[in-house]
């Protein structure tokens, strides 16, 4: 990528470089060992773009149900979509039961609409969790087995990598994550990632990266992917020295910086350079972004409102006043939106430790919402057999 006079790039820590070999998954393999994490609202085909054109890796989109699929909801087959430049099209499903997650995965093998596909194991979410979803469901050994046995044999039809993603547990109490991974394994998963949390921290705290390198050491046979509290380069760099793992995994880090993935490319190709844009880069970047949102729903206004909640992501540390973030949350058409840009600063140049850290709510720890007598057995008994069949979610992206 071409880097302009405000987008400069300086020399990170010194130390802060890496050498990883590249990341094989299954027939494919990523040069750049570095995910971009599903997140719902956020990894649509215009975010995705802005991340690519900085770095290499594997971009996956946001997370879709495998029941709104099968039916090919409409909002649900425009989350899959993707550009004809993307090299690797990666997709995550979410599902509950085996054989709409297998049907899920059934389509997309067929339509060839992905090159890997992801199963979400790590969401904490009450919508998701109270059905027996997301970090919920690996408590239930037979349903987990079932789901992945379904879904890697559907994906093999077509030689795509499957891969999961899963949190360390319920709680400090239930954690699933060792038996959970080595059941992945055993039935052709490609890789697993462990976000170093249970569900019931949600995303408070720290993440526990000994963990990860537990789960690293209990699958020497398939490749590990480590996920939480990437906010950097030099993040990204410690947690691969302190676990061993395959790769990593990046989610809220990357929130109002699609540049983190050229600094991770860097790191991982050993050189020490960083971006630290200015605050003219950081509003040509949203205005782009808004434009391609735009183009993403074919629609300015839902493109414009969807660019609002990235406003205080891409402007955090940088001097921008009250009332401009006001009407940058509030911005309805794109014209407005260059109007307001161009009262900025634009000579602002990068604030340093202020524009990087922790983005997003972390929230604080919460009783995840499970299903009545979900933790009294690690089986499923009759009356949760019956919910599943019936707890598919209707939308997509949650």
């Amino acid at each position: 990528m071409t880097v302009t006079a405000d987008s400069p790039v300086s020399p990170a820590p010194s130390g802060a470089k890496l050498e990883l070999p590249p990341l094989q998954l299954g027939k494919h393999t990523v040069q750049t060992p570095v995910i971009l994490a599903p997140m719902a609202g956020i990894t649509n085909k215009a975010f995705r773009r802005l991340c690519r054109e900085y770095g290499g890796g594997v971009y996956v989109t946001e997370m879709v149900t495998s029941r709104a699929l099968v039916e090919r909801n409409p909002e649900s087959m425009r989350i899959i979509s993707h550009d004809p430049d993307e090299e690797l099209r990666s997709v995550q499903l979410y599902g509950v039961d085996p054989k709409t997650v297998g049907a899920a995965v059934r389509l997309i093998v067929e339509e060839d609409r992905a090159d890997h596909i992801d199963l979400n194991f790590g969401c904490p979410v009450p919508k998701v969790t109270r059905k027996g979803g997301g970090a919920a469901l690996p408590w239930k050994t037979d349903l987990f087995t079932a789901i992945i046995k379904a879904a890697t044999t559907e994906a093999a039809r077509g030689d795509v990598p499957l891969t999961i993603k899963m949190r360390k547990g319920i709680n400090e109490d239930h954690l699933t994550y060792i038996e959970s991974g080595k059941i992945a394994r055993d039935h052709g998963v490609a890789a697993v990632a462990l976000h170093g949390r249970t569900a019931s921290q949600y995303y408070s705290g720290k993440a526990d990266w000994d963990s990860i390198a537990k789960l690293r050491e209990s699958l020497p046979d398939i490749p590990v992917l480590g996920n939480g509290d990437i906010w950097s380069a030099e993040d990204a760099v410690a947690m691969v020295q302190q676990t061993g793992v395959d790769g990593i995994v990046v989610g809220r880090g990357c929130m109002g910086r699609p540049w983190l993935f050229g600094d991770l490319q860097a790191a991982f190709d050993g050189t020490d350079k960083r971006y630290t844009p200015g605050l003219a880069k950081v509003a040509e970047t949203v205005y782009r972004h808004a434009e391609l949102l735009t183009e993403y729903f074919e629609d300015e206004f839902k493109g414009l409102r969807d660019i609002r909640k990235h406003m205080a992501w891409y402007f955090k540390g940088y001097p921008v006043g009250g009332d401009i973030r006001s009407a940058l949350a509030q911005v309805p058409t794109l014209e407005v939106l260059r109007g307001l840009l161009d009262q900025l600063d634009l000579d602002m140049p990068y604030p340093g430790k202020d524009a990087e850290g922790q983005r997003g709510r972390a929230g604080s720890p919460k009783k995840t919402h499970l299903p009545d007598g979900w933790l009294s057995t690690r089986d499923l008994n009759e009356s949760h057999k019956a919910m599943i069949s019936a707890a598919e979610l209707d939308v997509s992206g949650g």
